[in-house]
């Protein structure tokens, strides 16, 4: 986002307050997090911001709109959510019970971080009727995209054909998914990248999967540009109905063809069998078709790879998002 305001002529000033500087992890780890959130925000309550036009607060700000109203002085807030915390932690995670006190408490959160906003800009129409039931603030969308200084056309996929997932092992993701689909192709080679809540699925993993824990992020598109097709998202929860993640936006911008699940947000941005492939999420064996037909057809291959970055570079690019940055802002200071 800051790149596009910023490509879009448009003068960003940052304040930001670090938190998670290292890894922390043990039975006071969440103490600690606790702890270094409250100071955080008091440092971001202390701060006097210079005259501005408008403030925007991004992911995962919804705790920080307190510190920024008190820093605006009158002018409008932007809320750049991307997700609600209630619908992450509860409905899709499931880190707290529905109906329980931490549950009840992210909804108030989510609740007042909006209301406290004068524009909430969010990522798909598809997540904007979501939103619409949680404030009467007014919602815009605008995709995610990805960090072009990173991410860049250059597919040249190498031999042996590699399936590659990167992301959180969250149920989001649908990592389940994905090595079930491993298992009914043992003859295609995946590579998983990533650590999270699921990270139990991967110690017994079949022969034809390569684990990695981590690639530095200057790297991803290396590894996207030597891989036959990205995996996208295949989990069956409302939310990852609702969000095109940025996995997504990082492989088409690379010109990587793209295997993600077909949901009502993806169709937003895709075509399947044009700039993707679509499989229902949650299916292994469609996943594991869908690999199959791109690892036996290098010509489908190619013409998912040049859709996909056209689309891109047509509705994802820095150019097209900072342009509807620009206006949206522009709208609140007229």
């Amino acid at each position: 986002m800051i790149a596009c305001l910023r490509d879009a002529g448009i003068e960003v000033v940052e304040e930001h307050v670090g938190v998670w500087d290292d890894v922390l992890d043990g039975w006071s780890a969440g103490l600690r997090i606790a702890g270094r959130l409250g100071f955080a925000e008091l440092r971001l309550l202390a701060r006097r911001i210079g005259d501005s036009d408008v403030v925007v607060v991004g992911y995962p700000g919804h705790f920080d709109l307190l510190a920024a109203r008190r820093a605006a002085h009158g002018v409008p807030i932007v809320f750049n959510p991307l997700v609600s915390l209630a619908d992450t932690l509860v409905a899709d995670r499931r880190r707290f019970r529905a109906g329980s006190a931490a549950a009840r408490a992210l909804e108030l959160v989510d609740r007042r971080a909006l209301a406290a906003s004068d524009l909430v800009v969010v990522d798909t129409e598809t997540h904007a009727r979501y939103f619409a039931g949680l404030t009467d603030t007014p919602i815009e969308v605008c995709f995610v995209g990805a960090e072009e200084r990173v991410f860049g056309a250059g597919w040249q996929p190498k031999e042996p054909f590699t399936a590659l997932f990167v992301g959180k092992l969250i149920p989001l993701h649908g990592i389940e998914t994905v090595l079930a689909a491993a298992r009914l192709t043992p003859e295609i080679r995946f590579r998983i990248v990533g650590s999270g809540q699921l990270e139990h699925l991967l110690d017994d993993v079949p022969a034809n999967v390569e684990r990695v824990a981590w690639v530095p992020y200057e790297q991803l598109p290396s590894a996207l540009h030597a891989a036959g097709c990205a995996l996208g998202i295949f989990g069956t929860s409302d939310k990852a109905s609702r969000v095109i993640p940025n996995k997504a936006f990082q492989a088409i911008a690379c010109g990587t063809p793209l295997v993600t699940g077909d949901t009502p947000a993806a169709r937003e941005l895709l075509v399947d069998g044009e700039s993707a492939l679509l499989v229902p999420p949650g299916d292994p064996d469609a996943l594991a078709a869908a690999i199959r037909r791109l690892a036996g057809d290098r010509q489908l291959a190619g013409r998912l790879s040049a859709a996909g970055r056209a689309t891109f570079e047509q509705r994802a690019s820095e150019a097209v998002l900072g342009a509807r940055w620009r206006e949206l802002l522009q709208r609140l200071v007229d």
